[in-house]
């Protein structure tokens, strides 16, 4: 089974307006509201590949019951812990204002209920995937992914951490099977600026190097790669498209990567697929179908 835990999810409220003035009163001429956070993103492509998951994390309020209400509409398994107080934030994106939004903070989640999240977290079994993907709440201690990979080390769980920074760096010791970051983020950790798939190879291996078994480097246009475990290194150009929505093609790349390994176990294979769903799901006005992926995956073939 693979898991995914989302810290702070959310209800994303996307809209689109006709010209934004400051100081006057401004009208959406198209909205959509769906379920957010990377972690889910990762449970609905996924769910669309024919994965079976279950999302984790933590819901408050009216907000985390219709986030909760949404996933169950998508069709994966959610076992999310309802926080006491406070309400799931609401974050809203401008789409006609390229990584224009504004993020809510979320709930305050007590310490008593960080501890429910890992008595969950102990159940899962060898052979279980886990997914820790995205930023955490001020409320939470900034060690949380580390406490649970230490929690959860030699139990044959294969971790997969799509973060950045020092919630990155403070789980390599523990070898997750899977790391994301992409060339900024990878930059960001180095102090290096990496533009070309080749620049990027010797500071994924030094993340290897530091514990990573596998490190996957997502590009946006300039396509991504993949130092994997068996020494190989994997490198694609992105695939032709029309950009339409950049938001959670990381996670799709994420969730593509894990479905082609758990189909094949092949390298190449899961490489592809990350590839073929991250972009997928950035042609597409929502995160992407099979039938989608497939396609692009057709012609990262040819």
């Amino acid at each position: 089974m693979v898991y995914t835990v989302t810290f702070n999810p959310s209800l994303d409220y996307i809209i689109s307006l006709q010209g934004f003035q400051m100081g006057l009163t401004n009208r959406t001429r198209e909205e959509q509201m769906l379920p957010g956070g990377k972690g889910i993103n990762v449970s609905t492509v996924l769910q669309n590949l024919g994965i079976e998951n279950t999302a984790l994390g933590f819901t408050a309020g009216f907000t985390g019951q219709e986030i909760e209400r949404m996933v169950s509409e998508i069709g994966f398994q959610c076992d999310f812990i309802r926080t006491r107080t406070g309400f799931s934030r609401i974050n809203v994106k401008l789409k006609d204002y390229d990584g224009t939004e504004i993020n809510g903070m979320g709930p305050v989640i007590q310490e008593e209920e960080a501890e429910d999240l890992m008595e969950k977290l102990r159940g899962l079994q060898e052979g279980d995937v886990l997914v820790l993907a995205g930023s955490i709440p001020e409320s939470l201690p900034d060690s949380i992914y580390r406490d649970i990979l230490a929690e959860l080390q030699g139990e044959g769980i294969l971790f997969v951490v799509d973060a950045t920074k020092d919630l990155l760096l403070n789980v390599l010791e523990y070898q997750p099977f899977l790391i994301k970051p992409n060339n900024h983020e990878l930059g960001e950790i180095f102090d290096v600026e990496l533009k070309t798939r080749e620049s990027v190879i010797p500071y994924a291996k030094k993340l290897q190097e530091k514990g990573a078994r596998n490190v996957l480097v997502s590009m946006a246009g300039a396509g991504a790669v993949l130092a994997a475990e068996n020494g190989e290194v994997y490198m694609l150009p992105a695939p032709k498209g029309t950009l339409v929505n950049a938001v959670g093609a990381g996670d799709s790349m994420v969730a593509g990567f894990l479905a082609g390994w758990l189909e094949h176990q092949s390298y190449s294979h899961a490489f592809r697929m990350g590839v073929a769903a991250g972009s997928a799901s950035a042609f597409s006005q929502l995160l992407a179908t099979r039938e989608e992926i497939e396609e692009i995956y057709r012609q990262l073939e040819e």
